[in-house]
């Protein structure tokens, strides 16, 4: 039920009472809100939730920007909705709601919430989580957010902007975990740290397209009919072998691969493979 306007004093509201939804920042859209407050007023009341366990404190349902926004022009108080939902888990449901209508959540932001409320033990099951947050889905959506959920578990942390992949190229990495491709997709990543959403995912295609292909993936590394597609060597060599539009490649990395001379003894010994003596 949803109760007339209040005025909530900032310092009484945790904004991080539930897990949220919404990762990605954009200091743009945020000084143009806070701009926006400043001539017009808040025009929409965020909506709350009393906390039993602190008497007096509210937890943020929605209007997470919004609380930011005059939480930087160091307002002191909020219109709010107080909201009295039966549990965490209804007042989940009510913030995801709110913000699928308001702007579109990405699908890895989705999927970050899922794994955050399992991680929570807000949710017994993956399932269970979905059923309550995303009810109205079909079975082909709910299977996507599995598959985004099992992305995220794998990956979270590891991508530069992970709220820009698109579902399609989550799937993608779904399907290449799914047949035990994991720890060939973990080596062949970038750091976040010096690299784009861009460069990061080039370096992984090569992988994905040995992995979904039908004539190369179909075993997985470390099955008996799996080709040898990850050698680890001494001093943090690793050799790792590609598949390209014109053949195979060997990628050396480590320490010891930015040395020349060890490339020229592969070289040698190729040669000597194919050149008769």
């Amino acid at each position: 039920m949803q109760h007339d306007v209040q005025t909530i004093t900032l310092t009484d509201i945790d904004a991080d009472a539930l897990p949220r939804d919404r990762v990605a920042q954009d200091p743009q859209a945020d000084a143009e809100l806070q701009m926006s407050i400043l001539r017009h007023g808040l025009r929409q009341p965020i909506e709350l939730w009393p906390r039993p366990d602190s008497p007096g404190r509210y937890g943020l349902i929605s209007g997470h920007r919004r609380l930011s926004a005059l939480r930087a022009l160091e307002f002191e108080t909020i219109p709010a909705f107080v909201r009295a939902p039966e549990s965490v888990a209804d007042a989940l449901a009510v913030m995801v709601t709110e913000n699928e209508i308001r702007t579109q959540i990405s699908p890895w932001e989705k999927g970050t919430l899922l794994q955050t409320c399992l991680h929570d033990r807000i949710f017994d099951t993956p399932d269970a989580a979905i059923d309550a947050l995303f009810p109205a889905l079909s079975r082909q959506k709910r299977g996507r957010l599995r598959s985004i959920m099992l992305v995220v578990d794998s990956f979270d942390g590891l991508f530069t902007t992970p709220e820009a992949l698109s579902t399609a190229r989550i799937e993608q990495l779904a399907s290449a975990l799914r047949a035990g491709w994991e720890d060939l997709l973990l080596h062949a990543l970038p750091a976040a740290q010096t690299n784009s959403l861009a460069s990061q995912w080039a370096a992984l295609e090569p992988v994905l397209i040995e992995a979904l292909s039908p004539e190369h993936g179909t075993a997985a590394p470390g099955t008996r009919r799996a080709p040898r597609r990850m050698v680890e060597l001494r001093h943090g060599l690793t050799i790792r072998r590609e598949l390209t539009r014109s053949g195979w490649v060997l990628r050396f990395t480590g320490p010891d691969a930015r040395s020349p001379g060890l490339i020229d003894d592969v070289m040698d010994y190729v040669e000597q493979m194919f050149v008769p003596q």
